[in-house]
């Protein structure tokens, strides 16, 4: 199994996928089917994380800290959407399992996607948690172009795995790289850390 690239060090949102060695070639046509319950579960999970965003942001203003538990539903919320368009992007052939576990720290029930935290709870910086829509906007801008580049690649993977039964190493990895990235901006808006994210893929 190969693993691909290590996301960036450091920062407090890390997302992984382990590459099987084949995937088999007709998988890609049903998987993103498959995924529909998942699809349903996720649009409940984003409205409880948009409600406790706002929450967390007057949190946050008021008191300077993050409650734990807020943060909790972000990394699950977070997480649940990793693995399920994972899945749906045909990166790994096992079911995603329909848990709800609000650790920092993958539980690694779902060994072949991984999406980790390192929150902040204590000392935040009110200022960039009260224009943090703002800042975020140049990310905003640039994901929305790879998010459209990424959905190309995934329609190109399909046909390459069809005939190879594999990804092109190439795509997988900007795919994946996409993610990384959605993942970093998303916890970043989702006020679990003040720090930055980088303009990067890995």
């Amino acid at each position: 199994m190969e693993p691909v690239a290590a996301p960036t060090p450091g920062y407090p949102a890390a997302f992984t996928v382990d590459h099987p060695e084949r995937i088999t070639n007709w998988k890609p046509l049903v998987q993103w089917l498959l995924a529909i319950p998942h699809y349903i579960v996720l649009y409940a999970l984003g409205i409880v994380s948009e409600v406790v965003a706002i929450i967390a942001w007057f949190a946050i203003l008021f008191t300077g800290k993050l409650p734990e538990g807020l943060a909790g539903i972000q990394h699950l919320y977070i997480r649940y959407t990793n693995r399920t368009y994972a899945y749906a992007a045909f990166f790994r052939e096992e079911y995603p399992p329909f848990t709800f576990d609000t650790t920092a720290g993958d539980p690694g029930d779902h060994p072949g996607v991984r999406t980790d935290f390192t929150p902040e709870y204590e000392d935040r910086n009110r200022l960039t948690v009260a224009f943090r829509w703002i800042l975020v906007i140049p990310h905003v801008i640039v994901l929305a172009v790879l998010a459209i580049v990424a959905y190309i690649c995934v329609l190109i993977g399909v046909f390459v795995v069809l005939f190879t039964g594999e990804w092109s190493a190439g795509l997988r990895d900007f795919v994946v790289g996409v993610f990384r990235w959605g993942t970093r901006v998303n916890a970043y808006i989702l006020l679990l850390t003040d720090e930055y994210p980088p303009f990067s893929l890995d």
